[in-house]
């Protein structure tokens, strides 16, 4: 899982990387709202990824404490003595 959260995450910013240097920031009308939603959009993405990828918890194993054997058989509740 955390492979694909990184590979996803390298890729997002290699396109960010590429293509923020072709995007027509300054233009006004339709380009310019058209590269600025494009650049929240990546950045939405990236940091989604980021997001997964440090708060995975992954694959714990939490140990639980033993239980005792012998007690296996008294879960019944007794309400008199």
């Amino acid at each position: 899982m955390k492979q694909r959260l990184l590979l996803c995450l390298l890729l997002a910013l290699a396109v960010v990387y590429f293509a923020v240097p072709r995007i027509p920031l300054g233009d006004p009308g339709l380009a310019g709202v058209f590269a600025i939603a494009w650049l929240l959009f990546a950045l939405i993405v990236v940091g989604g990824n980021l997001v997964g990828l440090l708060y995975s918890k992954g694959r714990r194993k939490t140990v639980l404490p033993a239980e005792n054997k012998e007690n296996q058989g008294d879960k019944v509740r007794r309400y008199s003595r």
